[in-house]
């Protein structure tokens, strides 16, 4: 894996939550970053898919989990999944602290029944 492929280790995290979710105060489950241009978007449970979205739009095949504890790359393009791949550049993950479904103060009590499959 390498920026030939869609991996740029180098650039840094669009920030620690949904990028999208951030900008119209709404909120995920979990996050997945673009391992090319860093961008954090929300996982395909989330309510609006923003990572996916985020494929679609650019055409960047890999995401990292932005998980705490968690180094998994997902492939959109061939729909496979590695244990590993290059280490990206740090923040690897959101704050230990934020919540997830997250972010605090932003989660529907009813959340649970909201996730997508």
């Amino acid at each position: 894996m390498s920026s030939d492929n869609g991996i740029d280790p180098s650039v840094p995290p669009s920030g620690s939550g949904c990028a999208e979710c951030e900008a119209v105060g709404g909120w995920w489950f979990h996050l997945r970053r673009c391992a090319q241009c860093g961008h954090v978007g929300c996982c395909d449970s989330s309510p609006a898919k923003h990572a996916t979205g985020h494929f679609r739009d650019t055409g960047h095949p890999f995401v990292q989990s932005f998980e705490p504890d968690e180094n998994w790359y997902w492939n959109f393009e061939t729909n496979e999944l590695y244990e590993s791949g290059p280490e990206l550049t740090p923040p690897v993950s959101h704050p230990a602290g934020q919540p997830a479904p997250g972010p605090a103060g932003r989660v529907p009590d009813d959340w649970a029944k909201t996730l997508r499959a």
